[in-house]
């Protein structure tokens, strides 16, 4: 057993190594003998994860991600060391199968991969390889004994000792073509398992791309709603008055020249709007379920500029003022240039849904720095001050939350405030106190062109320019 002194003292001699080489001149080193280095340092990298698995493995042993004021493991590496959700969850999963485990009662247990956790310990194998034999192993069926598994494991290994990434994924996919051949039996329980419809993210032109994985039930409804509302000269936008029910005219059929595609695009835009405006989708977080949108006074006036959607979607000005005109939405403006709120346009006169309403204008989503979930998916936060400890419930004290964000907020986890600014600041509990960006202006990006106070002070060029400089400041 080693202690913390010990530890501490490996850890910094590796440092001081790692300074020791880079302190170094390779000017007179051959190609081959450069060659010879970087081999030694891609072997050293390739075992370097081996001892951070152990690390992990030792830390979720040790506490929780509650205790630390996470609500994750991958929150808790995410914020600390200021990687990626992805890159986190990657490092956790990869740990989980190559550190060694324990039973309940402590007796040693060898990892979930062990070939794999053998290689890699020996610099063998290097990240995109232990990423292609994961999968691999994950995709074998679970018919195959545990003696037939531990040997497809060890014949990867191999391979991937003498082969990059593409070769090694070509070899397991052989692999396991061979072992079920017919693929896996058609059952509701699988399709239930591969049904969604998934949002890509938003294009620069401002379109999105839906996918969807649709089970023959899902199908048919759409199929129904297709036949009627994507027929040659239904729901046309390009007619004056666009035939939304019923049978259009010859003449509208005739002038229809949209793709299939784009007929059906056209329905569901049509069959959308219909539920939306029929009121039957109940509320959301407290607000009836409508469209949301805020935009400035100066974008309004101009025609020009964006508008922003509670879910994040960004839209032209043309559009939210052609959406305003024929859609139940509630629009509300800021002054570009200050951020301050200008009017909000609203069908109820509720105190509480107006609140959330600015909140939803004001914020975009999830205050919470480097939270990307937009206001529809957010709950109102107690931000200056909590409800328990006598804060009040006035817009300016409040904010978005997403839940499990707002959940980390307490005692022993983060706190909020609002700033000088008006902003919401988000403090980490001290073990995950990097020194991070405490706002998060991931919703709203045109906060960092906002002028500072200092900056709407100060002399101006122009100022410069004048007889005599700028004015003296008054005393």
């Amino acid at each position: 057993m080693s202690d913390v002194g010990e530890v501490q003292a490996a850890v910094a001699a590796l440092r001081c190594a790692h300074d020791a080489v880079a302190a170094l001149s390779f000017d007179q080193l051959t190609a081959a003998e450069v060659l010879g280095v970087l081999d030694d340092l891609e072997t050293l990298s390739c075992q370097l994860p081996v001892l951070g698995h152990r690390l992990l493995t030792r830390l979720q042993a040790e506490t929780t991600p509650k205790a630390l004021g996470a609500k994750s493991w991958r929150e808790v590496m995410a914020v600390r060391w200021r990687i990626s959700p992805s890159e986190a969850g990657r490092r956790l999963e990869e740990a989980s199968l190559l550190a060694a485990r324990q039973t309940l009662i402590g007796a040693p247990l060898d990892p979930v991969l062990p070939c794999t956790a053998i290689a890699q310990s020996h610099g063998l194998v290097n990240r995109e390889h232990v990423a292609v034999l994961a999968n691999a192993m994950d995709r074998i069926p679970a018919a195959v004994d545990s003696v037939t598994r531990s040997q497809i494991e060890a014949d990867l290994v191999k391979t991937a000792m003498s082969v990059g990434p593409k070769q090694l994924k070509d070899t397991a996919d052989r692999t396991i073509f061979l072992l079920d051949q017919d693929g896996p039996e058609p059952d509701d329980t699988e399709r239930a398992r591969r049904r969604g419809a998934t949002k890509g993210p938003q294009q620069p032109d401002g379109m999105v791309r839906l996918t969807a994985n649709l089970t023959p039930q899902a199908w048919a409804v759409f199929e129904a709603i297709f036949a009627t509302l994507a027929a040659p000269g239904m729901c046309n936008p390009d007619d004056e008055h666009p035939c939304v029910s019923g049978t259009p005219t010859q003449q509208q059929i005739d002038d229809d020249h949209r793709t299939l595609a784009q007929r059906q695009h056209d329905a569901l835009m049509t069959a959308g709007r219909r539920m939306l405006d029929s009121g039957e989708l109940g509320q959301h977080n407290g607000l009836p379920a409508t469209i949301i949108i805020r935009t400035t006074l100066q974008d309004l006036e101009s025609r020009a500029g964006v508008g922003v959607t509670g879910g994040g979607t960004v839209m032209p000005i043309r559009d939210v003022i052609g959406l305003a005109g024929r859609a139940n939405l509630f629009l509300a403006v800021f002054d570009g240039a200050t951020g301050s709120a200008v009017n909000l346009f609203r069908a109820r006169r509720t105190a509480s849904r107006a609140q959330r309403l600015m909140l939803i204008a004001r914020d975009g989503g999830c205050t919470k720095p480097g939270c990307t979930v937009p206001a529809y998916g957010c709950q109102v936060h107690h931000a200056a001050g909590d409800w328990a400890d006598g804060g009040q419930t006035n817009v300016d004290e409040l904010a978005l939350a997403c839940g499990p964000d707002n959940r980390v907020v307490g005692p022993g986890g983060w706190t909020t405030r609002v700033n000088g600014d008006h902003d919401v600041e988000w403090i980490p509990p001290p073990a995950l106190d990097a020194g991070q960006v405490r706002v998060n202006d991931y919703h709203r990006p045109e906060r960092l062109y906002w002028p500072s106070d200092d900056e709407r002070d100060a002399p101006s060029a122009e100022d410069d320019l004048r007889p005599g400089g700028p004015e003296p400041n008054a005393a």
